[in-house]
């Protein structure tokens, strides 16, 4: 059941991976917006993060990449930036879950090393999650916030395009990805608890009650017997000894 779950992971994983570099390099994150008496239809408009394009009568497209990076707003710019990072971030969070699987021997076979690399694994799933999600929502919020804007005319006004909807979608396979993850070293860690050998493959030890101690009391040491001085009435003082066998002498005043 666990290897199943990794795997389904990974899959999800690698589909979010198309996910984040299509919508990357797709252009259809601002689309022209047809209201009121704005009825031109014959000329649709997108906006990306790389070009603009144009399509006339739903017949041609023609795209222009943007002249210079230092001319774009910053909010594009940054974007830019982090769409790219995610695209890094979310490729190496597919290495490191594959080389974290059970079914992998990349590295050790131990259950904490692999533990360790599928976490890592899993941590960068969600870290490609928020970098995707956070310039999805923030121009989702400016496109939404111009259009609502009486300073701008209507040839002004975008509407959301189907790369912002992709990477939504995106967004939400990459956190599953990371949180099947992170379910499943919990899991495993608190429903198995062995110590792994070197000398065997995989021999599971299982672990030992404790047993309470028992104090043991010795016996304490008897005291010595001490002599006794008896005053015999003929004023003669007799040493004797509790000891039956042992006899001392008699000493004369």
């Amino acid at each position: 059941m666990s290897n199943n779950l990794e795997v389904v992971a990974l899959v999800i994983g690698f589909i979010g991976l198309i996910g984040v570099a299509a919508v990357t390099g797709l252009p259809m994150w601002k689309v022209t917006a047809f209201i009121d008496a704005n009825i031109i239809v014959m000329e649709t408009r997108w906006e990306g993060l790389w070009m603009n394009c144009y399509r006339q009568a739903n017949i041609r497209m023609q795209c222009k990449v943007y002249d210079s990076l230092l001319f774009l707003p910053p909010d594009l710019q940054a974007a830019r930036g982090l769409m790219c990072s995610s695209v890094a971030v979310t490729t190496f969070a597919l290495i490191v879950s594959a080389v974290g699987m059970k079914c992998t021997r990349v590295v050790d076979h131990r259950a904490r090393t692999k533990h360790i690399v599928l976490v890592a694994g899993g941590c960068l799933f969600l870290l490609g999650c928020i970098t995707t999600l956070i310039p999805v929502s923030w121009t989702g919020h400016v496109i939404i916030r111009d259009f609502y804007n009486p300073l701008l005319i209507d040839a002004q006004r975008r509407e959301l395009g189907e790369a912002l909807y992709i990477g939504w979608a995106t967004s939400g396979l990459l956190f599953s990805a990371g949180v099947i993850l992170l379910c499943r070293h919990s899991e495993d860690k608190g429903s198995e608890r062995y110590v792994y050998s070197r000398a065997s493959d995989y021999t599971a030890y299982p672990p030992q009650p404790l047993q309470p101690q028992q104090l043991v009391l010795l016996p304490q040491p008897q005291p010595r017997p001490q002599p006794v001085l008896s005053r015999h009435p003929s004023s003669i003082y007799t040493y004797h000894s509790r000891h039956p066998s042992v006899h001392s002498g008699v000493a004369y005043l």
